[in-house]
């Protein structure tokens, strides 16, 4: 019931200045902030783009602001990622909020990794949702972009081929430098705080072990087997994302020598920030054979 008031009172705020802002450029609205990168890379400048998830808080559990809610009311369209924790509870609302929107979950072009992750506020997510950070994913994550724009902006078509074009080579660029991560005859493994990075390892053949376990710190039982897992494997780095507080991976990094990387696979600058993820894992592998 808390929630329901809380989206009635939003209703009822920007409904009452919706008419004041008929001038401006056309919105698009994003879950998440690597999903602007997408739609200003492809878009250029013909769209604004407002972002739900900001940086720094927790896609899955995270709940928008009156303001952001006034900019998805006048949102031409909505980019989400069909698998996140906090649109199993939004998205139906936001659809209220705005019915003229087109929608495009860039999940549909991607071949989901299952799970059954319950997170705080009640949100499950039945798949994982953290494909973009794979370059594979992102491929075809551009091509849903490109063919979306075109649709809602069909006079600028060849504007948004050029600018895919030109996104596709940096893509490939990723692609390949991921593609280098992968050694046979060695455990091509790395541990992280929370599971980010599934998709990079399922295309890229890498095994990724979470400290997390379904949205929950660690047991005491499950901390020692991490160790002995780190020590087994002489794992030297251990990732954390910055939104995450890093104790128990500082626990695990003291007992085992090994180092913290914090990497921020929810930037806006998905390029470099992705580009930095495959450079610490490259590095990390190098150190985990001395």
């Amino acid at each position: 019931m808390k929630r329901l008031f809380y989206f009635l009172l939003l209703l009822e705020v920007f409904s009452c200045g919706r008419s004041k802002n008929e001038g401006e450029s056309r919105i698009i609205t994003v879950s998440i902030p690597p999903f602007e990168y997408f739609v200003e890379a492809i878009g250029g400048n013909n769209f604004k783009v407002n972002v739900m998830v900001p940086p720094g808080a927790n896609p899955h559990i995270y709940e928008p602001s009156p303001d952001q809610i006034s900019r998805l009311s006048r949102s031409v369209a909505y980019v989400s990622d069909g698998f996140l924790g906090f649109e199993t509870t939004w998205l139906d609302r936001f659809n209220e909020v705005n019915r003229k929107m087109k929608k495009l979950s860039l999940a549909g072009g991607i071949d989901p990794i299952t799970s059954e992750d319950h997170h705080e506020g009640g949100h499950t997510e039945r798949a994982d949702p953290h494909y973009w950070v794979s370059p594979a994913c992102a491929g075809k994550m551009a091509v849903s972009v490109r063919d979306f724009l075109t649709e809602l902006d069909p006079d600028h078509r060849q504007v948004y081929e050029d600018n895919y074009s030109a996104l596709a080579k940096k893509i490939d660029d990723l692609d390949h430098r991921a593609g280098e991560l992968s050694s046979p005859g060695r455990r091509n493994v790395f541990m992280i705080y929370h599971p980010n990075l599934a998709y990079l390892a399922r295309d890229y053949g890498l095994e990724e072990i979470s400290v997390e376990y379904e949205g929950k710190e660690p047991s005491p039982q499950r901390m020692k087997e991490l160790i002995d897992i780190a020590r087994r494997d002489n794992l030297k780095v251990i990732l954390v994302q910055k939104e995450y507080d890093t104790k128990n991976v500082k626990v695990i990094a003291d007992e085992t020598s090994s180092e913290i990387e914090v990497i921020d696979p929810l930037s806006a600058d998905w390029f470099n920030s992705t580009a930095e993820i495959i450079d610490i894992l490259k590095k990390s592998f190098e150190r985990n054979l001395n």
